[in-house]
């Protein structure tokens, strides 16, 4: 059984990230037509590119090649009526229902998706991921990666992970999934 290696790409830096902002469907902020490629040169081999079928996970993905295959299952959290609002404004206009769903892993008060639906979501992914031999590079959102991550380590630590844009995180699967931190020097590439 060969092993399965999982790279999780954060998508590149959106206006809604700078402006602390529920996710719309923006496009990303650096000229991302002019970097096409660009981050392909630090891959070994050629891996299966996926992303979600977000602009900002497409214009990201192509970073790093142009064969990608959009799966749904990497798509953002369904914010419902918060997408493109700001977390500030939302504090002072709905500080309880945003409480609850800070709190409330189950609770969806925007009208979208929990946490934990999202979980489910992202753990069946992983589950197909884990049938895929060789090198998988999955560009997507944080809340994905939170999840996956979530699941993986199997904690309740979703709401403690922050993921930076463009910043990349490793799981490995041979029979269960393990989280690897590769080295960071120069000579290392993803």
């Amino acid at each position: 059984m060969q092993a399965t290696r999982l790279t999780l790409v954060c998508h590149a830096r959106t206006i809604a990230q700078k402006l602390a902002r529920f996710p719309s469907n923006e496009p990303v902020e650096l000229d991302w037509q002019a970097a096409k490629g660009s981050h392909g040169l630090r891959l070994r081999g050629t891996p299966r590119l996926m992303c979600g079928p977000e602009l900002r996970t497409r214009q990201t993905a192509v970073l790093f090649g142009d064969r990608l295959e959009v799966v749904e299952a990497l798509r953002d959290c369904d914010f419902g009526r918060w997408s493109g609002q700001r977390i500030n404004d939302l504090q002072k206009a709905e500080p309880e229902r945003l409480e609850q769903w800070l709190a409330d892993p189950t609770a969806a008060p925007h009208g979208g998706e929990s946490v934990a639906q999202v979980m489910e979501r992202v753990v069946a992914w992983l589950r197909t991921v884990e049938t895929i031999p060789g090198h998988v590079v999955a560009v997507t959102h944080p809340f994905i990666i939170r999840a996956a991550l979530t699941h993986v380590l199997q904690s309740p630590a979703f709401n403690l992970i922050d993921v930076e844009p463009l910043s990349a995180i490793e799981l490995r699967f041979n029979g269960r999934w393990r989280l690897r931190l590769p080295s960071s020097g120069p000579e290392e590439t993803l």
